[in-house]
């Protein structure tokens, strides 16, 4: 058996030594860190250190694994050493170059790096334990590439490891086989290794956070930096001969220092204004809209079953009849059939679209002629494509008892307009969730809508009214033009006149609504002054204000307003071309003259927000484009457009994002025509 706490407290008295130095580093840079606290405590605002300067220090815990019997020249042991463990001291001076609020930087440290150990104890062919243990250690050099995934304190890193030997030495002893009490323990001989390999190359990746010490009022600014790294075993062979190899796991902290940049401005009264980089904001507050709107919307029917990962079975929120209720099903008092679980915004839109199944029955029943194709799509294949389509065709003939061969199904690995695009890199389980489907395919003009034809046209519309609360349209909206490049981050300060500050933020996108009672609550109206403030990638501040009265949206008298949809494709601006004779034959005629019609364009929360706001913006321009020139063709006169593209801001998407459908139909353009008053 193995003398556990004898090996234990002999390498423990090992290394007390080497904590020495460690412990006069750290109480000498804390010494530092208070001298410069008192020498910098002004109250001055610095930005964060691009570069710092520290130790490093920690613990490595050494996992030996392989043989080696042949110590030296001179000494073969009588039985091969396997496995072991031991934890050594790392020591490093650190060097790292970081731009605060970026994802990318580097670190490279240089110092002592022991990996010494205890193997486990192996008995020899007497049945004589022997013991082994090594003070094995190496100057190492560990450059690494820093990424920062948020943009926080949070980071990753990783690089190589250029290590070169300092200590080879062993202590080896036989003992005394236990069985013979006479017999006396053989003496601790020591030694060095012999084929040890003077240099090694090999890899480290790791994790750390910073945690500030000191505030950004001083301009020397101390970091603390817990980490853990993992160094696996390939390229840590340290000899040239055996198979002796180790894995390593480092933990320790980074004690590191930098220099931040003076932020401060001149003052002029209470605001600091700094002329770059250029960012245009203004606030847009409509006039009140003295109305309860009836809507009479146009729902679109996108042509899509989605499937849930794993699973062939049509997921539970989508209505499923019985055979019973099919006879009393109108697809105009859908809400009479409501999904499970059903919550959130725009409920009453999703459930038109979860009754797709029993509107497409509904309809194939009344034109006896009319057939359907359903192609499935799914990541494993066409054969579990196909039963995901076989379990549609089955729902609509067993309880719409349609005849089965006016439904043909095929399987295939992607739907033929595919949301995961080749080469796609980034939320991919996302994107396959909204390609786990069955498409609703049909040449038949009785199902389909106005003016579309083809495999993938989308099914005849729903006419739904609903009562609208505050519409979209009498949101206060703050755009901050050029805010993506400038900022980090940004924040709203609204005070009224009489001094109340409320504060929205901060956002990273360009445009923000934000509902007008909840900045009016009960008042009617009121004057505010609006402060935008921008941090930008440096840690500095952007200061703009403006002033701006705010009327709260009250109900009076009764609207009606028509709303038409036009989903996009995903990632799309220019699908629009499918729609061009829908909008231009049946949207446009409906505009009068010297009407208003409000367009607003959404995306769903896949990809950078900036990126969706642009994409929002230009899917609105399009639709008001198309709408423009056909009125002009018309002759129509006097009509005005209020366009706007919203993103992906979750206060004012038409629908949730959890679920594949209610990501396809944040895919859209809304396009609300309102009465001449």
């Amino acid at each position: 058996m193995k003398n556990t706490n004898h090996s234990t407290s002999k390498l423990l008295s090992m290394q007390l030594p080497d904590t020495l130095p460690l412990k006069s580093i750290f109480l000498s840079l804390l010494f530092l860190l208070g001298l410069f606290t008192s020498l910098s405590a002004q109250e001055i605002e610095y930005t964060k250190p691009t570069w710092k300067f520290g130790v490093a220090a920690g613990a490595n815990f050494n996992f030996y694994q392989g043989s080696t019997q042949q110590l030296s020249t001179d000494l073969r042991v009588p039985a091969a050493f396997h496995d072991g463990f031991g934890t050594g001291l790392y020591l490093a001076p650190s060097i790292e170059y970081y731009r605060p609020n970026t994802r990318f930087g580097m670190l490279f440290q240089f110092g002592y790096d022991s990996r010494r150990g205890t193997f486990d104890e192996v008995m020899s062919p007497c049945d004589c334990p022997m013991d082994l243990s090594t003070n094995l250690s190496y100057l190492t050099i560990e450059p690494s590439l820093r990424f920062a995934p948020f943009k926080s304190d949070f980071y990753l890193y990783a690089g190589p490891r250029l290590a070169f030997n300092m200590d080879k030495s062993y202590e080896y002893q036989l003992k005394a086989n236990p069985d013979f009490p006479e017999q006396t323990d053989g003496p601790v001989m020591t030694g060095d290794f012999s084929e040890v390999e003077k240099t090694i190359l090999s890899m480290q990746i790791g994790a750390g956070y910073d945690i500030p010490l000191t505030g950004q009022n001083k301009k020397t600014q101390f970091v603390l930096s817990p980490f853990v790294a993992f160094h696996p075993y390939f390229g840590q062979n340290p000899r040239s001969i055996e198979t002796w190899n180790m894995t390593t796991v480092r933990a320790g902290a980074v004690l590191k220092f930098g220099v931040g940049k003076n932020t401060s401005v001149e003052e002029e009264e209470t605001i600091v204004v700094v002329a770059e980089p250029k960012v245009d904001f203004s606030v847009n507050s409509p006039k009140n809209v003295p109305s309860e709107r009836t809507v009479k919307e146009t729902f679109p029917v996108i042509n899509y079953v989605f499937f849930d990962l794993g699973s062939t079975e049509i997921p539970n929120r989508y209505v499923q009849l019985n055979k019973n209720q099919v006879k009393d099903f109108k697809e105009d008092q859908v809400e009479l059939f409501t999904p499970n679980n059903l919550s959130g915004r725009s409920d009453r839109q999703m459930i038109v679209y979860y009754n797709i199944l029993n509107i497409l029955g509904d309809r194939m029943v009344k034109n006896p002629s009319s057939s359907v194709k359903l192609v499935g799509s799914s990541e494993k294949g066409p054969d579990d494509a196909r039963l995901l389509a076989e379990s549609v065709k089955t729902y609509l003939v067993d309880i719409f008892e349609i005849n089965a061969s006016r439904i043909s199904t095929e399987g295939r690995n992607k739907p033929a307009i595919p949301s995961e695009k080749p080469g796609a890199t980034t939320e991919l389980a996302l994107l396959r969730q909204g390609d786990r489907r069955v498409s609703i395919e049909s040449n038949s003009p009785a199902l389909l809508m106005e003016f579309q034809s083809g495999p993938d046209s989308p099914l005849k519309p729903i006419q739904i009214i609903d009562r609208q609360e505050a519409p979209v349209d009498s949101y206060v909206t703050f755009d901050n033009e050029g805010s993506e490049d400038a900022f980090k981050s940004w924040s709203l300060e609204i005070e009224d006149k009489n001094g109340t500050v409320q504060y929205f933020g901060p956002y990273t996108q360009r445009k923000v609504a934000i509902p007008g009672k909840a900045i009016l609550g009960t008042n009617a109206k009121g004057d505010y002054t609006v402060k935008m403030i921008g941090t930008t990638p440096e840690g500095s501040k952007i200061i703009k204000e403006t002033n701006v009265s705010m009327v709260l949206w009250t109900p009076s008298t009764s609207e009606e307003v028509m709303r038409f949809s036009v989903p996009y494709n995903f990632n799309e601006s220019n699908s629009i071309v499918r729609y061009e004779k829908y909008l231009t034959e049946v949207v446009a005629p409906k505009i009068p003259e010297n009407g208003k019609v409000i367009i607003h364009g959404y995306t769903d929360i896949i990809g950078e927000a900036a990126y969706n706001q642009s994409l929002s913006e230009r899917r609105a321009k399009d639709v008001k484009t198309i709408l423009q020139n056909a009125l002009t063709k018309a002759g129509k006169k006097g009509v005005t457009f209020e366009s706007n593209g919203f993103g992906e801001d979750l206060q004012t998407a038409p629908f949730e994002n959890k679920k594949p459908e209610e990501r396809f139909y944040n895919r859209t353009v809304i396009i609300d025509i309102l009465p001449v008053n």
